[in-house]
């Protein structure tokens, strides 16, 4: 059962000029390569299909790719000035006691060293004490376990981000 009409926020990011929607598409997720394929499938029937493009191109994200994406993240607890994406998905950390936070930027530099880059989570709808465990408990992973743990974590973020795009009006 397929709708016939397309929706507005969806029919808009189909109809975007290329320039226009590889922007909006690299605010979502800093990938060349994922916002190449997204644009690639364009025109979008539903948002469903919009998704399982997104998942599809985040699981054959080449391990460069991967460190373009996370790039684009800021540091749990240290969201980007001026910008409201990671502002809004970190709400979780902005009420942390400063212990808390003074504790998060430790584990931050720790598992950014342990790893070489920095610890992505779908940080929506999550404390920051949840980060924190978050983390505490990654950072014993290994290297490769913690790849597919951020490429998921990434593909949750980037239908969040997705959802916000195409709903928009």
């Amino acid at each position: 059962m397929t709708s016939t009409s397309t929706p507005p926020g969806l029919a808009r990011f189909n109809t975007l000029e290329e320039h226009a929607a590889r922007t909006a598409l690299h605010e979502a997720c800093a990938s060349t390569a994922w916002a190449r394929r997204l644009l690639a499938a364009r025109p979008y029937a539903t948002v469903e299909d919009l998704y399982a493009a997104s998942d599809a191109a985040t699981a054959e994200l080449t391990a460069p790719d991967l460190d373009e994406a996370m790039a684009g993240h800021p540091p749990i607890g240290r969201p980007k000035p001026g910008d409201p994406t990671s502002a809004r998905e970190q709400r979780g950390m902005a009420g942390a006691s400063d212990e808390l936070k003074a504790e998060m930027l430790e584990l931050n530099l720790a598992y950014q060293e342990r790893f070489g880059h920095v610890f992505l989570i779908c940080a929506t709808g999550r404390t920051g004490e949840q980060m924190r465990d978050a983390v505490k408990e990654r950072i014993g992973n290994t290297p490769e376990r913690e790849r597919e743990i951020v490429r998921t974590e990434l593909g949750k973020i980037n239908r969040i981000r997705l959802a916000r795009l195409v709903e928009e009006d």
